[in-house]
């Protein structure tokens, strides 16, 4: 491997630590300071319902928690001044695998086990009285942690959707997430708010207004310029709806303005309100999460009118998710700069230098990491799994949802097979099926007992239970191709195939969500016109696959055209400094 060094201090994984580097930043996004509109005591607030960072205590459920965790992440690395605001769950679920089926199990978690201080208690109101809420935080950097929690608060996404207890996390989340942020000294330069479930951050924020003294109007006005909502689900139909008898019991309690109320009231339509109605009023600045979505979501403001979302497409924070070792090459080929965005000088000819014997080289190292984690997995059959060294791997990683169509590799189980066994290669499955998905969970058991019937199915596929970041890391690191199958038109963006790609696997896809930002003959992609004819085209490409992982110069092709296309997309860094555009 060229340039090759065991120096751990040659790796420049630490933030931003001097003045000149993060004015340095700051000039590149915009020929300006943005000190006087983020600071300390004034700035960037995110706002989540989810946030997947296990180091911290807090296990999401997917793609919008890792994404909220990603954007704290960077903004410590360029030392931007901000703050999750996201509730501290005290009960997590979690799978393990009994005679091939699925049980779900919980854990209890406390917030002082991971490093978070107590700060103080907040009440929210009900129509029944008050409800105490512990505030905790964590600071790291120039960023911190700031949660809300209590004893009975439950697990993410507990309950139904539309059910009394998700609109009471929602509210605790919104009225006492900003109570939390006013009780630590800080007030929002900006309120960015993760998809509808934070919409209550905003009504708190107005009703402040309002209840100061400023006329409504200008408090809306105010509000609006000063609140972001950047939306994650392309259909608004499969968003959860509450009656006005709920917000009656939750909602209204916690709202001191007539004015503010009545805004709220307005909003239903025979007794029912759905959140993305009020919050697409509230926020001037709305932002879709990839350039397809942003052209294609379709949500709609009081009067029907279709709204327009600015695409900011997700990245990933490199130096969480990327091999330290290749993190170090990228660096030292100068094919990524300090800040982790592409070099600007000649990059495509930097990229194009990385060789077939350097790619296999730190897949190894991956492939060592990927068995190190497997070692305390177990598979469907209870077994721990190690995969050869040289063996090809393709992987399917993701949230199992019917859109992102697990089940699609398995349309011809015999034709599988025989990929398999002619290639060497073995196929892991993970993810998670939500809680109380009972159609999802009985697709993953067919699939299965498919696995189990077929004897090179069973030798070579291994579904691992209880999917986390741990295990989506570790597969990124030791996969050689992963498969992304969802239905056109449905994904929003997804980042685990931005791991893969950066992490120096090959993409086998669908043309959806943030894969479309480039063109299609960047990856391996599949674009059937029916169900039928993406599974052919996907076994073909597994094919090709495995044909550019014996081949040099196959595999330099399809590695270059990635890097050369995904990875100023796929980079954290290029996700901030657009928000803060968009922004500022």
């Amino acid at each position: 491997m060229q340039n090759e060094t065991n120096d751990s201090s040659a790796r420049v994984y630490h933030p931003l630590e001097s003045v000149e580097d993060v004015e340095e930043f700051y000039q590149a996004i915009r020929r300006e300071k943005l000190t006087h509109k983020l600071a300390p005591e004034r700035p960037y607030c995110y706002w989540t319902i989810e946030t997947y960072d296990k180091s911290n205590g807090i296990r999401g459920g997917g793609g919008l928690g890792v994404l909220a965790a990603d954007m704290r992440r960077v903004a410590e690395q360029l030392q931007v001044p901000f703050v999750l605001v996201t509730p501290f769950y005290p009960w997590e679920s979690h799978q393990k695998m009994e005679n091939l089926k699925q049980i779900d199990f919980h854990t209890e978690k406390s917030y002082e086990d991971f490093g978070f201080n107590f700060v103080d208690t907040i009440n929210i109101q009900t129509s029944t009285g008050a409800v105490a809420l512990d505030v905790v935080e964590k600071r790291l950097g120039s960023t911190r942690f700031l949660c809300i929690t209590e004893p009975n608060f439950g697990e993410l996404y507990a309950g139904e959707s539309g059910s009394d207890h998700r609109l009471y996390q929602e509210v605790s989340l919104g009225f006492g997430g900003y109570k939390a942020l006013k009780l630590v000294g800080c007030r929002p330069g900006i309120i960015q708010l993760n998809e509808v479930a934070t919409f209550f951050a905003a009504v708190a924020r107005l009703d402040e207004l309002v209840s100061s003294g400023m006329d409504f109007y200008e408090a809306v006005v105010y509000t609006r310029k000063h609140t972001l909502y950047t939306n994650h689900t392309l259909v608004q139909a499969a968003e959860a709806t509450f009656n006005y008898g709920q917000f009656e019991r939750y909602v209204f309690p916690n709202i001191k303005s007539v004015a503010v109320r009545r805004w709220l009231s307005d909003k239903f339509t025979n007794g029912m309100i759905r959140l993305s109605t009020p919050t697409v009023e509230i926020a001037e600045l709305r932002s879709g999460v990839s350039k397809l979505h942003a052209r294609v979501a379709n949500y709609h403001d009081i009067n029907g009118n279709k709204v327009k979302f600015k695409a900011v497409t997700n990245g990933i924070h490199l130096r969480t998710w990327v091999l330290p070792e290749i993190m170090d090459y990228y660096h030292q080929h100068e094919i990524l700069d300090k800040f982790d965005l592409p070099s600007t000088r000649q990059f495509e000819e930097k990229v194009n230098k990385i060789s077939a014997n350097d790619i296999r080289h730190l897949k190894r190292i991956g492939r060592a990491k990927l068995n190190e984690v497997l070692q305390g997995r177990t598979d469907q059959y209870g077994n721990s799994i190690q995969i050869p060294e040289d063996a090809m791997l393709f992987d399917f990683k993701r949230r199992f949802v019917d859109y992102k169509r697990p089940w699609l590799p398995f349309t011809e189980p015999e034709r599988l097979a025989r990929i398999l066994r002619e290639q060497d290669a073995h196929y892991i499955l993970a993810g998670r099926v939500h809680m109380g998905d009972a159609v999802m969970f009985e697709k993953l058991m067919g699939l299965l007992k498919l696995i189990d019937e077929n004897a090179v199915l069973r030798e070579r596929v291994h579904y691992l239970p209880d999917y986390d970041e741990e295990l989506g890391w570790a597969l990124s690191l030791g996969a050689n191709a992963s498969i992304n199958t969802p239905i056109v038109g449905l994904e929003a963006c997804g980042t685990s195939w931005m791991k893969d790609i950066a992490n120096l696997g090959l993409l086998i896809s669908t043309h959806d969500g943030g894969v479309a930002d480039c063109p299609a003959d960047s990856y391996l992609s599949i674009d059937g016109k029916s169900e039928s004819a993406e599974a052919k085209q996907l076994y073909e490409q597994m094919e090709v696959a495995g044909r550019a992982w014996r081949n040099d110069f196959d595999l330099e092709y399809w590695i270059h055209r990635e890097l050369l296309a995904y990875l100023d997309v796929v980079s954290g860094t290029r996700m901030m400094r657009d928000y803060l555009n968009f922004l500022f």
